[in-house]
């Protein structure tokens, strides 16, 4: 009988190098879906559970009011779960085999421009304080480097290559890649650096970014740095750290750039992820298009 989750939580963790936030979501999952089982179905052994019985969770997840996101990131959790036990020879087949995830409706994300973005750095040229050249930092790499927020938080002093002018990344399960640093970027970086040694008991702390106290910023920290800045100078619905990630793919694409190079530079796993960020620059090739065009014109 299967009961414990803990051979499968070590399995995402140290083998498959999921984030702790997905591995404690994962796990919630699971533990939720138990309870519905033994509850619905009077059932307690995982190896026994059938495709009817995990559209049945989709059904009371739905009826509860969740989202179609919500309920597929909860059958993600399940198809994980099974692929681990079929792969250790506890089930001969997965009741997940026959799931199609739930159809979402995809809102296009609108990107910073390039003058909020200079009205931004702008408005930052009289900080001179830690904080400042800190909170400059992060918004001039994000943008420059299009890297998550989670990226950005665990980047480590030693990451960056002088000689290279790159700095090393390590992206979802650990997956490593370098991105080129641009001469303004690393002119901020020499100035922030400054400033952070200058602060007491930090030689023995290795990430990049800190607060004032020498400790490792978290990720409301870095949201509410973005948010507050942006917020001054846009009008949109999001001004989040993903949204200066979403102007970095955007702007480059609107330049020409490759899309499998932007697909290396955001350490996407597949093109289709990458692919998103070009709604925007579609738009904007039609709006073109509409005016150029010689048949597009009235008679």
């Amino acid at each position: 009988m299967i009961t414990s989750f803990e051979a499968y939580e070590n399995y995402i963790t140290l083998e498959k190098k999921y984030s702790s936030h997905t591995a404690l979501a994962y796990l919630s999952d699971l533990k939720d879906f138990k309870v519905f089982l033994e509850e619905t179905y009077v059932l307690e052994d995982m190896a026994h559970v059938t495709f009817p019985m995990t559209r049945g969770w989709i059904v009371m997840l739905v009826e509860q009011g969740l989202s179609n996101r919500s309920v597929n990131r909860k059958m993600s959790a399940l198809k994980s779960y099974f692929k681990f036990l079929l792969k250790t020879n506890q089930i001969e087949r997965s009741p997940m085999d026959k799931h199609k995830s739930l159809k979402m409706s995809h809102s296009v994300q609108v990107p910073f421009s390039v003058d909020e973005i200079t009205q931004v750095l702008a408005a930052m040229d009289e900080l001179a304080d830690f904080e400042g050249f800190r909170d400059r930092l992060m918004i001039e790499l994000l943008y420059a480097s299009g890297m998550r927020r989670k990226e950005l938080i665990d980047l480590r002093v030693e990451a960056v290559n002088w000689d290279r002018q790159t700095i090393k990344v390590f992206g979802k399960r650990q997956k490593e890649r370098l991105i080129p640093l641009i001469p303004s970027v690393l002119q901020t970086l020499k100035k922030y650096l400054v400033k952070r040694s200058a602060l007491p008991n930090i030689a023995q702390v290795p990430y990049l970014f800190v607060s004032k106290k020498g400790v490792k910023v978290y990720e409301t920290l870095v949201y509410r740095a973005i948010n507050g800045y942006f917020r001054k100078v846009s009008k949109k619905a999001k001004c989040s750290p993903h949204i200066l990630r979403h102007s970095f793919a955007t702007h480059l694409l609107d330049q020409g750039a490759d899309l499998n190079a932007v697909k290396e530079l955001l350490g996407h796993s597949s093109l289709a992820s990458t692919q998103v960020y070009t709604h925007n620059s579609i738009a904007r090739l039609k709006q073109a298009h509409a005016k150029a065009h010689p048949r597009q014109t009235k008679p």
